[in-house]
């Protein structure tokens, strides 16, 4: 992983898909954008510009799988986007568990004494930051084989 540049989370939805990027130095974990699903053409576009805009190097997805570890179908969605995401961008793809990570941005969020409105206009970007940042602090180390998890 010596290439400079960002890492990008992503809370991944059918409808939104939420955004954090690191710092270049990959300490600190920032919310960036809540991104709305257009057309496949769309999205391709988008993610190219993050990554030329901002130098993304790696994405980092959060995956829910299933309380025993287990795939669960969101998960199998997820997989699918890091593929395509992959393909449309060229840049590598980690997976981060993310079970419970919208739960936690919601209390963060609620904690923050915000509106239901501006909670929910954040609630995906601040689950990305929790992915992203505990991508970070494990040490950048994510899940990359599901060949024993599902099958």
């Amino acid at each position: 992983m010596g290439q400079q540049g960002c890492m990008a989370g992503i809370d991944f939805g059918t409808v939104r898909i939420g955004i954090a990027l690191s710092d270049p130095e990959r300490i600190i974990a920032s919310p960036y954008d809540t991104y709305i699903r257009q057309s496949p053409k769309q999205d391709a576009e988008y993610f190219r510009q993050l990554v030329e805009n901002e130098h993304v190097v790696r994405f980092v997805l959060g995956i829910p799988l299933c309380l025993n570890g287990d795939l669960s179908n969101k998960a199998k969605e997820v997989l699918q986007f890091g593929h395509w995401l992959e393909e449309t961008t060229g840049i590598g793809i980690d997976y981060m568990d993310e079970r419970y990570t919208s739960v936690e941005a919601e209390h963060f969020l609620r904690d923050a004494k915000l509106t239901n409105k501006k909670r929910k206009s954040r609630r995906d970007k601040i689950a990305a930051q929790i992915i992203l940042s505990s991508y970070l602090e494990s040490g950048c180390c994510g899940i990359t084989d599901f060949s024993g998890i599902d099958d």
